[in-house]
């Protein structure tokens, strides 16, 4: 039974009816919440064992005292509550009932403690006699309630370091990765020099000093005799042969170099590096190729690690074409405009759906996408099952701290 249906109790009929008023005090104290009810004035005309309990009071102390004056005199802080103000008086006064859970009552030991409490005006014959009240105690309520939200607040803390220190643990580990591209390329430059001066031109010594012996073995042939003769061929073929394996060497020499280390990238520039690559490339998968570079003449010369990373992000789009899209024709587009470098690699193959270049295991992908983000770009990819793919990188030229490190992979 709502506290605002009270008023119905009471009929023109009842007068004093001993039998109604034990049945409506049996009502009242049955419930655990407090209930009392005020008069105009806003004193007490009746209240219940369990609101007279939690207030610390006998119900026959609290009958005509001014309940606001006796409970509600103060807010939570201690600073005077005027009557004028209360809600509870509101419900009589202007017609307002409320249900509010943000006030305190105070005990008869001068301690205050929350509560909801709810008013509502009495109604006799359409007018108001005054105004039932309701009320909980809610310190328990709001016991878990703070717990709850200091559980929350320790929990936001926890996780804002751990997520701090994750960041942190992340950007060690992407400088060390970054660290740890940086000498894997330089070993590889290192290694290309080594092999080109020191294995190269051995090579090439021996396979002058050999077409040196078989030209002597060729002059001696001429005035020797029969058996002589035979010797000195086998042994000419055997230079022949020693010669084509040292040019087999030498070629395989250059490609070892060029794998390591692209000289045309450091005699002629990235744009040169870029226009050999993809030629070798469709020669290699016989494929069409359509070339377009725009580049300004003032901006031919990127820093040699933002080249370098081009490069090998421009490897990796090659190669994904070469292992997956079963393409027939390439197209190649490269732009600057603004400090702003695009490289665009479209191929008309079988594409794919977007989600298989977000797997976990397109390391390639990952791969290219840790290049551009170190240098602070991105690698944006278009494609769609049966229409090929479009493989985009867009970097800054401009001179930047490197965002995240380098990771290095195969293609997807």
């Amino acid at each position: 039974m709502n506290a605002h249906d009270l008023h119905v109790l009471k009929t023109p009929d009842d007068g004093d009816n001993p039998l109604w008023q034990s049945q409506l005090e049996l009502l009242l104290e049955s419930t655990g919440e407090g209930i009392f009810g005020i008069d105009l004035e806003g004193n007490c005309n009746f209240i219940n064992r369990a609101g007279a309990r939690m207030l610390g009071w006998e119900p026959s102390e609290v009958r005509g005292c001014n309940m606001h004056e006796l409970t509600h005199h103060s807010h939570p802080d201690g600073s005077p509550y005027p009557a004028r103000d209360c809600p509870i008086f509101n419900a009589f006064r202007q017609g307002l009932p409320c249900r509010i859970d943000t006030e305190v009552f105070w005990h008869r030991e001068r301690h205050a403690f929350p509560v909801e409490y709810s008013s509502y005006p009495i109604m006799d014959e359409g007018q108001v006699r005054g105004a039932v009240i309701t009320f909980v105690d809610i310190t328990e309520r709001r016991r878990i309630a703070d717990a709850l939200q200091l559980a929350k607040s320790e929990l936001e803390i926890r996780v804002q370091e751990r997520t701090q220190a994750l960041s942190v643990a992340l950007g060690q580990l992407r400088e060390l990765a970054a660290y740890s591209e940086k000498v894997r390329e330089d070993e590889r430059t290192r290694i290309a020099r080594e092999v080109h001066d020191e294995l190269g031109s051995l090579l090439v010594a021996l396979k002058m000093d050999v077409n040196w012996m078989d030209k002597r073995l060729g002059e001696q042939l001429q005035r020797s005799s029969q058996e002589a003769e035979d010797m000195r061929t086998r042994m000419r073929c055997k230079c022949q042969n020693m010669s084509r394996q040292i040019e087999s060497a030498v070629d395989n020499v250059g490609r070892i170099i060029t794998d390591l280390r692209p000289s045309i990238l450091d005699h002629q520039g990235l744009w040169a590096a870029l226009e050999w690559q993809a030629q070798e490339f469709v020669q290699s998968a016989e494929l069409e190729l359509e070339w377009q570079l725009a580049v300004d003449d003032e901006a031919l010369a990127l820093p040699e690690p933002l080249a370098m990373a081009v490069f090998r992000i421009f490897q990796e789009m090659l190669s994904n074409v070469g292992r997956h899209a079963r393409a027939q024709r390439l197209k190649v587009q490269i732009a600057m405009q603004g400090g702003l470098l695009t490289l665009s690699v479209q191929d008309d193959g079988r594409g794919a759906a977007p989600q298989v270049f977000e797997a976990a295991d397109a390391y390639g992908v990952m791969g290219m996408r840790e290049r551009a983000r170190h240098f602070g770009g991105r690698i944006d990819i278009t494609s769609t099952p049966g229409e090929g793919t479009q493989m985009c990188l867009s970097v800054s030229t401009e001179p930047a701290t490197p965002a995240v490190a380098i990771t290095s992979g195969s293609p997807a």
